[in-house]
């Protein structure tokens, strides 16, 4: 029930929000552009980026290029590089969103190594938002994407035959972190696999516009057809250039059942900062998982109009990438909650 005291707490913590939100951006505005990145693949990613963002080019460009940094790792589970569904097939998923509220996506797509970018040409080249599977395919190749082999990298397909022994599906937490190897090295489980990976990127560029990308290979040794949040706009990335943009990481499945992306930008047009808007999210999953919620990792990251920025995470280990110049690129160490 929403008593009287919790409605003068929630106005006190909005009203601290829109404070912050004015102190700060009124310093962060000199400091256009600015790029973040989950998990510390998001370094190089950030890089990628910054080449565009420093010349002055569009938010969308970079979130595209940046992630694509990513995509074309072999050392990393985003992209055809990553581990496989149980059986035996790279399937990919990814989003992106400009600052006038267009979007695209693809999802389960095979063979393709940019999905990120055919993800953009649906969004510029289609009346539609989304493809998958097949359809997603023959786009992507009418478009003059190659049709990539078939075959597992060789990291993948080690991992895959010491899954098989024993085909137990377990997500595990913070298992997209790489855990002090560097930016690219497989994230390793227990048993030396590594289980699975997202890069979610927000720009704001000179002009003050935003953008947002979502890549992934999704969940190691999921079932055949599983999708997660990365490719749904409004759960795993969602971005309004009044108010501000989010990408989420971690457990899709929880951000999908509360629309993650959406509500932390909601929460920030009601005048919460980022990371307080992330954190308010994160409560939410938190509050109807109960003690389930130790078992998980979910984590956002925010970026507002004014180029404020933030992350919440579910449990510690989550970190993100910052860049807003050609040196300053840096990790975060995210706040959390449990």
């Amino acid at each position: 029930m929403f008593t009287r005291r919790r409605f003068l707490q929630a106005g006190s913590l909005s009203i601290g929000s829109l404070l912050a939100n004015s102190v700060q951006a009124a310093a962060n505005k000199k400091n256009l552009p600015l790029v973040i990145s989950t998990w510390d693949a998001g370094i190089n990613a950030n890089k990628g980026a910054w080449k565009v963002l420093r010349n002055g080019g569009r938010a969308l460009d970079a979130v595209e290029q940046g992630v694509m940094v990513t995509e074309n790792e072999t050392g990393c589970c985003v992209g055809l590089a990553g581990n496989p569904d149980r059986d035996g097939f790279v399937t990919l998923d990814a989003s992106i969103m400009d600052e006038h509220g267009n979007c695209g996506a693809v999802a389960f797509l095979e063979r393709i190594k940019h999905p990120i970018s055919v993800a953009r040409r649906v969004m510029e080249k289609t009346p539609h938002v989304f493809l998958v599977g097949q359809g997603a395919q023959q786009f992507a190749l009418s478009e003059g994407f190659p049709l990539e082999p078939q075959a597992l990298s060789k990291d993948a397909a080690k991992a895959y035959s010491e899954w098989l022994k024993t085909s137990e599906y377990k997500p595990q937490v913070n298992v997209e972190r790489t855990k002090g190897l560097s930016a690219f090295a497989p994230n390793k489980l227990s048993d030396g696999s590594w289980n699975h990976d997202t890069i979610g990127m927000l720009a704001i560029d000179k002009k003050g516009n935003l953008s947002g990308s979502c890549t992934t290979s999704g969940m190691a040794f999921k079932m055949r057809g599983r999708l997660g949040d990365s490719p749904l706009i409004g759960a795993g990335l969602f971005v309004d250039n009044e108010a501000g943009a989010c990408v989420a990481t971690g457990l899709g499945e929880e951000v999908i059942k509360i629309a993650g992306s959406h509500l932390v930008v909601e929460f920030m047009r009601q005048g919460y900062t980022p990371e307080n808007a992330c954190r308010l999210a994160i409560q939410r999953i938190i509050k109807r998982n109960g003690p389930k919620a130790r078992d998980m990792q979910v984590a956002f990251i925010a970026l507002n109009k004014a180029g404020l920025h933030g992350a919440y995470c579910v449990q510690k280990g989550f970190q993100y990438a910052v860049c807003s110049s050609d040196t300053n690129n840096r990790l975060i160490d995210a706040k959390y909650a449990l």
